[in-house]
């Protein structure tokens, strides 16, 4: 049964990739992406921006900072 449960992470980006919002993402190393987040694995995700699409190393990144807030919602199970 937790393998049915969508942990914060997937939540999360799936809420940002559904919802079209633009994200700054910082990386480890300091650099600095923006763009909407289309796809996402267990691994990485994708950035879109000016027709461009970018592939991100989930390990890679610092923080995703969202332009404007996200809801979040807690399912009925949640104990």
């Amino acid at each position: 049964m937790a393998n049915d449960k969508q942990n914060l992470q997937d939540s999360f980006l799936n809420q940002l990739r559904k919802s079209k919002i633009s994200v700054t993402i910082f990386l480890i190393n300091g650099v600095k992406l923006q763009g909407v987040i289309t796809w996402f694995d267990n691994f990485c995700l994708l950035l879109r921006r000016d027709g461009q699409s970018q592939l991100v190393y989930k390990h890679a990144i610092s923080t995703i900072m969202p332009a404007s807030s996200v809801t979040m919602h807690e399912s009925e199970d949640n104990e």
